[in-house]
């Protein structure tokens, strides 16, 4: 109920001041005629005039000063008050005053239109009402406030009938305000409607479009030598495709030869999510020649974002990145480019190695381009170096060299046996004086026009010296690793090929193309020679015509197998520690093999120990997957290998791993070994069901 305006004091009327100063006047004349009775009345008229004249003046200048100071008054402030009441009252949002037990004391129209419950809304409690208490509308970090929604009517005083229900949708945003009113403390909390907002917001998203590319990964390596079998599958892979976007209410078009733009509305991306994508296992269904090997089909998508709309042209850009983001692992999977980053799907097949050398061809061309213009160069490859990191290093050094650059650098870390072992015997030698470089000293060679060259990995977390990579924005990566780790600038050439059996391999290709035959020095081609019997198992894994035909060129520059074997030999203790890792052995699963052991060896031989401990795991009858840990120092090391129906690069890529389908690995820092086995056997489960194997 409206209250009324209380009357001011009487003191603080003016007519009380001029009534006051009249029967003054009136006095004064009385006292006058009296005392002065001989005087004459028109004087004492006029002095009594003058005198109320003169009272009349003051009372007003009185008056005027008083009116300077009525803002510090109580009638000032409860006029305001009423105003700000009234204001409450009238206000078409939604106002509501709890007590500190969030107790409504008062609330506006508009809010009793908002719930609907026909009863009056004093003495109820808030969160029967919304779901949200006074505190967590005061706490909002928003400063437009906290998101709420209106709950059901209650039934029971104090507890929500709709708990066990859906949560009702966040509608409303509501901002609080602290106030105190005679020694207590409120809350005035104002709702704003958002229903229509939402609504349009939903709309837009439903109505948008997701932008994808498409291609399919393998047919020309199948048209090659099957022609005809290329046709069928490329027209069955055309339907399936055009039926699933059809399906959508979308459009796509073959853009190139075998690669499509496909754009549908957004609506369907959740339902794709849900299942995974199933598109690629009705693409892999499509199987060509005798052997029936799969054909697969890469996919990128983009689409808006929650905080701008994306317009076509950049969600096409994001959609090739992601497609790009996609072959780069190794084909055969979705990369969705979200609000969170890039989701990847799928990637259940192996990448089959192309069979023609016109990528290596056309990337030689480009880096030799980039090395002429360059003032100096500077090589690295991963932490934890191997045979493949080294030898990699090293033939792009040689290729640096006979592109016309003398200003080459090589980073390793000498306390690393790996590069102890295979660097010493090049130490001597007086070309390579100046050559190696440690980490320390490496950020001293960055100057204007400086190139960074990175082999055999792509991950920043795992380069020689990260902070290096921050200085030198000049940038190359060749890596055969499928992609994991995100790179904060795009390099100026970025060569990853998933279906090659190393990074020797790769360069080994760009040697052969750029350097006349029997300049190779002898200790360059064994080293890129042990990087491929490292990453292939002694050519047993992962190995194509094209690791064959490396292998071959680097046999005629003088690598000898057996002298280039000789760098894998290691002491007794080493042998020892390896053979640990048949001592503790389990079977999870049935069908995966699990090893731990612990080393107080901090040399780098160990984690070979471990890949080659993981190697041996998969002769054992019944295995398909196995997966062995080490733990040097403070860092747990493990290495994963599988058989052809098991994506080992996937499993440990969520313990911040990468590699290959059948080859992979990762390191954890901080972390005890059974810690790290619970990770892993987590890992292992949640691809084994997704998979259903």
């Amino acid at each position: 109920m409206q209250k009324r305006n209380k009357p001011a004091p009487f003191y603080r009327r003016r007519s009380f001041w001029t009534f006051l100063w009249a029967v003054l006047s009136i006095s004064i004349l009385s006292v006058v005629l009296v005392v002065w009775k001989d005087s004459s009345p028109l004087i004492v008229g006029a002095c009594v005039l003058g005198f109320f004249l003169l009272s009349v003046y003051l009372t007003r200048l009185i008056w005027r000063i008083f009116q300077l100071h009525k803002t510090d008054s109580g009638e000032d402030i409860q006029s305001f008050s009423t105003i700000t009441y009234d204001f409450l009252h009238r206000c078409y949002l939604p106002v509501a005053i709890c007590d500190r037990s969030d107790q409504i004391v008062w609330y506006n129209p508009a809010f009793s239109e908002l719930f609907h419950t026909g009863r009056a809304l004093y003495g109820q409690y808030l969160d029967r009402y919304c779901t949200a208490t006074a505190e967590q509308i005061l706490s909002a970090k928003d400063p437009e406030g906290l998101p709420v929604g209106i709950l059901p009517s209650p039934s029971v005083k104090g507890i929500r009938s709709g708990q066990d229900e859906q949560e009702p949708p966040l509608d409303y945003m509501v901002k609080g305000y602290e106030i105190t009113a005679d020694g207590l403390d409120y809350c005035i909390l104002i709702w704003n409607d958002r229903h229509d907002l939402s609504e349009l917001k939903r709309k837009t998203e439903e109505a948008d479009s997701v932008v994808g590319y498409i291609v399919i990964d393998n047919l020309d390596e199948i048209s090659q030598h099957m022609q005809d079998q290329e046709r069928i599958a490329s027209a069955n892979v055309d339907a399936i495709l055009k039926s699933w976007i059809t399906s959508m209410n979308g459009i796509i078009e073959e853009c190139e030869h075998n690669r499509y733009l496909a754009v549908f509305p957004a609506r369907n991306l959740p339902k794709l999510i849900e299942d995974r994508f199933s598109v690629l296992n009705d693409v892999r269904e499509v199987r060509v020649g005798a052997s029936g090997m799969p054909v697969t089909v890469s996919i990128g998508l983009s689409c808006l974002s929650e905080n701008y709309l994306r317009t076509p042209s950049e969600k096409a850009q994001d959609a090739k990145a992601a497609l790009d983001q996609a072959l780069q692992r190794g084909g055969d999977q979705v990369a969705y480019h979200s609000e969170e980053g890039i989701q990847f799907f799928g990637g259940k097949t192996k990448a089959t190695q192309k069979k023609t050398k016109i990528r290596s061809r056309v990337m030689a061309n480009e880096l030799e381009n980039l090395i002429r213009n360059a003032s100096n160069i500077l090589i690295m490859g991963h932490r934890n170096t191997d045979h493949d990191s080294i030898g990699s290093c090293l033939g792009m050094y040689r290729f640096c060299v006979s592109c016309g650059q003398n200003d080459v650098r090589l980073v390793f870390n000498y306390e690393d046996q790996n590069a102890r072992v295979c660097l010493s015997p090049l130490l001597i030698l007086p070309q390579y004086e100046g050559v190696f470089i440690d980490e320390a000293s490496a950020p001293d060679y960055n100057r204007t026009g400086t190139l960074l060259i990175i082999c055999d990995v792509s991950n920043p977390s795992q380069f020689q010296v990260p902070e290096l990579f921050s200085l030198v924005k000049n940038c190359v990566i060749i890596d055969h690793h499928r992609k994991t780790g995100n790179l904060p600038f795009q390099p100026l050439l970025n060569y990853i090929d998933p279906s090659a059996s190393s990074a020797s391999e790769l360069i080994s290709e760009m040697l052969e193309e750029k350097l006349p035959l029997g300049t190779l020095p002898e200790e360059e081609a064994n080293l890129l020679l042990a990087g491929m019997l490292l990453d292939t198992d002694q050519f047993t894994r992962n190995t194509g015509v094209r690791t064959y035909s490396a292998a071959l060129y680097l046999r005629k520059e003088g690598a000898n197998p057996a002298e280039a074997k000789l760098l894998f030999q290691i002491s007794l203790e080493d042998y020892q520690d390896e053979m640990k890792f048949g001592s503790n052995v389990i079977i999870y699963r049935d069908k995966i093999a699990i090893a731990e052991c612990e080393s107080s060896d901090s040399s780098g031989y160990v984690r070979i120990a471990a890949a080659r401990a993981a190697d041996r795991l998969l002769s054992v009858s019944g295995v398909i997957a196995s997966f062995t840990l080490v733990c040097v120092g403070d860092t747990v090391f493990i290495s994963g290998r599988s058989r052809s129906n098991v994506n080992v690069q996937q499993i440990l890529e969520s313990l911040n791993g990468g590699g290959h389908f059948d080859a992979a690995g990762a390191q954890t820092k901080g972390v005890p070994v059974s810690k790290v086995t619970e990770q892993l056997r987590a890992a292992i489960d949640a691809y084994l069901d997704e998979a259903k194997l």
